[in-house]
């Protein structure tokens, strides 16, 4: 199969693991513990219905989404996922070149291998910048200004990532981010194109942003003992208070599944939410974040900007959120797939295939733009979302 011929998400992983190391493939796809929480948000998706309507004129379909008074060519954009820089060479710059190609939004990883001075301008200033909250809160509101001044006009504040999740599938790897062990090390030599970019990069990939705060910006492992040293922080409410008043543009924060915690974010000044279980990848018995999305969307109204992620492989799964509640979607497995198969085109491939999947599915229920999604587009059958206590 080649790039041309991928017809869906699927076939764009296909051409990544051909090319990926199992342990580099392994970082992409997994989640923590048991992966239960990575299933359940696949799971989630898979039951809800969507109810088609027809004899409606809808030959063509409008996907422009207005957010943060921004048009955007369609409701979805990249989400923030570190480390792209390992599955190829300058992977968080190709993942911003392509979102400003495609006129989506793209998220700048807090762990990503890039640092935000190397993206180009305009494409800094279509991304937005996702803060892990670390030790050194003024090494943060270093980062933040760094940000401000690439001309970056939203703030993403990450709160779901306070504690070291234990994700096994690198614990057996060995994967830390800069090696591996010996075992899936000599793997990586079934994959020559892989290993042929890594070696001709001339370098480790090294953590960007956290360069300048290393004892040696140039050596990868220095900078990584700084990473780990820094992160993770805790953050809290007092946190937040203080990143709003730092701040002077969009402030987003990402990682809330309880309803009660969303409606703080909004009195406390954030702009929007987003409804996120981080792919899986934190606590393994939480909730899909489908299944949150209108319990967070009753409490908050209209007070916010109401975004999700974690589990879209489709665009049925955009739809189905879109019709839930969200007013914007984030994707980030699929989008790396295609980086690993492809680069900028690959990227821009899965991005293709999404929009194609968005238009139709959205003709099939009857819709003539994206405002048209809602709630009464899908069966009344659903699953019921997990109630919510304390």
């Amino acid at each position: 199969m080649t790039l041309d011929g991928a017809l869906n998400i699927a076939d764009l992983r296909r051409l990544a693991v051909r090319r990926l190391p199992r342990a580099v493939l392994d970082y992409i796809e997994g989640g923590a513990e048991d992966e239960i929480g990575l299933n359940e948000n696949l799971a989630a998706f898979a039951r809800r219905k969507l109810v088609p309507r027809f004899l409606t004129p809808c030959g063509a379909i409008d996907l422009k989404t207005s957010l943060f008074g921004k048009n955007y060519a369609a409701p979805f954009g990249i989400a923030p996922t570190g480390l792209a820089g390992l599955f190829r060479p300058r992977g968080d710059i190709m993942l911003a070149e392509a979102a400003l190609a495609e006129t989506i939004p793209y998220i700048m990883s807090g762990t990503c291998n890039a640092a935000i001075e190397e993206l180009p301008p305009a494409a800094a200033r279509n991304g937005w910048y996702q803060l892990y909250t670390g030790k050194d809160s003024a090494i943060d509101a270093d980062i933040v200004r760094r940000a401000a001044d690439a001309g970056m006009e939203t703030l993403v504040l990450t709160v779901d990532s306070e504690v070291r999740t234990k994700r096994e599938r690198d614990l057996r790897n060995g994967f830390s981010g800069l090696g591996l062990k010996t075992g899936p090390m000599l793997e990586a030599l079934l994959h020559p194109a892989w290993l042929a970019g890594y070696l001709a990069s001339g370098r480790m990939p090294r953590f960007g942003n956290f360069a300048p705060y290393a004892t040696d910006p140039k050596r990868a492992l220095a900078v990584w003992n700084f990473l780990i040293a820094h992160l993770p922080g805790n953050p809290v409410w007092d946190d937040l208070e203080r990143y709003r008043r730092l701040w002077q543009g969009r402030l987003v924060v990402k990682g809330i599944l309880h309803p009660d915690d969303a409606v703080r974010c909004v009195e406390l000044g954030a702009d929007g939410i987003v409804v996120s279980n981080h792919g899986g990848r934190q606590l393994d018995r939480a909730p899909a974040s489908i299944d949150m999305l209108p319990l967070v969307r009753a409490a908050v109204g209209g007070r916010a900007t109401l975004m999700l992620d974690s589990g879209i492989r489709r665009g049925s799964d955009i739809v189905t959120a879109l019709c839930l509640g969200a007013d914007f979607t984030f994707v980030g497995r699929a989008t790396l797939y295609g980086l690993a198969a492809g680069g900028v085109p690959g990227i821009r491939k899965a991005i293709s295939i999404l929009r194609h999947e968005v238009e139709t599915v959205g003709r099939h229920i009857g819709c003539g733009d994206v405002a048209a999604f809602g709630a009464e587009r899908l069966s009344s059958t659903q699953v019921e979302a997990p109630g919510v206590s304390g």
